[in-house]
């Protein structure tokens, strides 16, 4: 999992997970940040290769709640390799279903696909009118049984066995939210008690423990009150399927993290806590990967 520490090279250091044939090799984060989301995701996937991973929401939390304050993860915002899809079961029930560790939007092609489409609103492919990327039937079938565009099959499991916690949880799941407990979630700054029990929540934070652990650390960084916690549920048509990226807010000192500096907005100063945005944005992904510290720039001591 993603844990603290600042790298020299300007990446964080993802933890000590050493090899026992590769003692000089450790688990390194960097960021990757673009105007052009995609073109970020892309830079971070290469980054993470088929040893490593994009960080999940729920793995860019667990390294907030390991690392200090002053660590960069606290002080900027991040977009998450997690994302939310509103979908129709087959038995005509809307429901949310968030994948963290990559799902429908995996890929920067898919994506490409989303952005250069048709806008006319009668298109199956390309933008809500709210900016979701719609997705199309047959996606939305194949996610709630766990079947991806690039081919990977994930477990999915549902909100109540989700709450009670599973054990070994795998870095790349989905989990199905009733829409309309979803929909009924806190939209806005609310106290940590409120959002320590809100079911959308703890489905994006990756469970109820993990979530009460952030919650805990956020909290005591500056006596902090509340949170936010965002969604677009209540403006949305639940028969359109569609699907929105996570994203996690963050400032220098956490300024705005409570909602007090409402001058502010939500703009890039301020941390507006988590929310779930199109596209269409500017993205900064962390990547993962095993790195040779022998040949590494990386920790090197530079003093004289």
């Amino acid at each position: 999992m993603l844990c603290a520490g600042v790298a020299a090279g300007g990446g964080l250091a993802a933890g000590s997970l050493l090899a026992q044939e590769e003692p000089r090799a450790r688990m390194v984060a960097a960021m990757f940040f673009d105007s052009y989301g995609t073109l970020a995701l892309r830079q971070a996937l290469r980054y993470a290769g088929d040893s490593g991973f994009v960080a999940s929401l729920p793995q860019l939390l667990h390294g907030r709640t390991n690392a200090p304050y002053d660590n960069i993860i606290w002080n900027t915002w991040f977009t998450a390799h997690s994302e939310e899809s509103v979908v129709t079961t087959a038995q005509g029930n809307p429901v949310l279903v968030a994948v963290h560790g990559g799902g429908l939007f995996a890929q920067p092609a898919r994506i490409e696909q989303t952005l250069r489409a048709d806008m006319n609103r009668f298109n199956v492919q390309g933008l809500t009118g709210q900016y979701a990327a719609k997705i199309t039937e047959q996606e939305a079938g194949d996610l709630l049984r766990g079947i991806l565009p690039d081919g990977a099959q994930i477990p999915v499991y549902g909100f109540g066995e989700f709450q009670a916690g599973i054990a070994n949880l795998p870095m790349r799941y989905g989990v199905v939210l009733d829409f309309e407990t979803a929909r009924k979630a806190k939209n806005g700054y609310e106290s940590f008690a409120a959002l320590q029990d809100e079911p959308i929540m703890i489905v994006r934070a990756g469970g109820a423990e993990p979530l009460a652990k952030y919650l805990d650390k956020a909290k005591r960084r500056n006596n902090t009150k509340a949170m936010g916690n965002f969604h677009r549920l209540d403006g949305i048509d639940p028969a359109q399927p569609q699907t929105r990226i996570l994203k996690l807010g963050g400032s220098k000192g956490g300024k705005g993290s409570d909602g007090s500096d409402q001058g502010l907005g939500r703009g890039y100063e301020v941390d507006w806590g988590i929310s779930a945005g199109g596209l269409v944005d500017l993205a900064r992904y962390v990547a993962v990967a095993p790195r040779n510290m022998a040949t590494s720039l990386q920790h090197l001591d530079f003093e004289l």
